[in-house]
């Protein structure tokens, strides 16, 4: 996977969370991340489609979780509120916002967010692409941003209109 590819997210995790959160988040070393190693608790997913695709994944213990979602909503909301789902979503889908706009000259499309709570759950991606495991840690605690994206590649002159009609 190119590098070029994950630096945006290392910015826009780290902006979301300082302009949104008042949070300053520090990334530690990347790591390639199997596809039978567990998430944290709490997944906010997001699909990205066009001159990229694949997948976006935050993913936090549930206690972070809790202080994130308290921190962005300025209130008390526990995993089982039901708007909690939604404010996590909601910072995931402004994390992979942010860094779609860093994709500049490709046509990236992301869909909307999905969001998982339960213990220890298993996010799987496409086998043939790996995934990119950026661990973040900030006073509400520590997570991680999973990338799994690779680039299409087109014929030479080709372009996705004539693909999608051929």
């Amino acid at each position: 996977m190119d590098s070029s590819y994950i630096t945006p997210f290392v910015k826009s995790v780290q902006n979301v969370f300082e302009m949104m959160l008042q949070l300053e988040v520090a990334i530690g070393q990347p790591k390639l991340k199997r596809n039978d190693e567990p998430s944290f608790d709490v997944s906010g997913i997001i699909g990205m489609s066009g001159d990229v695709e694949g997948a976006v994944v935050l993913s936090f213990p549930t206690a972070t979780a809790e202080r994130v979602v308290s921190l962005f909503t300025g209130t008390q909301l526990d995993h089982a509120h039901e708007d909690f789902p939604d404010a996590i979503g909601e910072l995931c889908n402004m994390v992979t916002g942010g860094a779609k706009a860093q994709f500049t000259g490709r046509s990236v499309n992301i869909s909307c967010p999905s969001v998982v709570i339960g213990p220890s759950h298993k996010v799987f991606g496409r086998k043939d692409v790996i995934c990119i495991q950026l661990p973040c840690s900030s006073d509400a605690g520590e997570f991680t941003v999973e990338v799994t994206i690779r680039q299409n590649s087109l014929p030479a002159g080709s372009t996705p209109e004539a693909q999608a009609s051929a």
